[in-house]
């Protein structure tokens, strides 16, 4: 597993895709491959009212990733720095073993360049002290990223606000 997390808080995202879209830019990919993919759960009936939920889907970066392990050429490369998984495109000859490998379809093809592509944590603006692309344009604020213990204290914070606006509801 990665050093870093990229945790999204479901209950503030509304599928704008702005992340994915920024994304793409960032790494300036062409419509085919979505290495940061957003999953539509629903709509399901709650309260009366049609509701749907959102997933962001990055790449989970692996403690024992498969995807590299799949790779012939080794262009699929876990850094030993951080566990941050990446490939190394000139090293990429196209095989597609790493998206055959990957359970969760974290890679995937590029057809412009003949090669697969996936979600690195940006790790170019990581090593500069930048968040990942997708994080800094969450219109809702719903994605964090830093170090594993860093998100889950964010977590920690997000579930007792979310239990403290419950009790304060109660009493209205």
């Amino acid at each position: 597993m990665s050093d870093y997390y990229l945790f999204q808080d479901t209950k503030k995202c509304i599928g704008c895709h702005t992340c994915a879209v920024q994304c793409k830019s960032n790494k300036n990919l062409p419509v085919g491959p979505r290495i940061s993919q957003i999953i539509t759960v629903g709509p399901k009936m709650i309260g009366g009212l049609p509701r749907a939920a959102y997933i962001f889907m990055p790449c989970f970066h692996c403690e024992d990733p498969w995807c590299v392990a799949a790779c012939p050429t080794g262009a699929m490369q876990k850094r030993a720095k951080d566990g941050i998984v990446f490939i190394a495109s000139d090293l990429c000859v196209g095989c597609k073993a790493c998206i055959t490998a990957c359970p969760w379809g974290a890679p995937q093809w590029n057809p412009e360049t003949g090669k697969a592509v996936k979600c690195d944590y940006c790790m170019d603006r990581v090593d500069e002290g930048l968040q990942p692309a997708c994080v800094t344009v969450c219109t809702t604020h719903c994605l964090s990223f830093g170090r594993v213990e860093e998100a889950t204290q964010i977590r920690k914070v997000r579930h007792a606000e979310a239990v403290a606006a419950l009790d304060q509801s109660s009493f209205a």
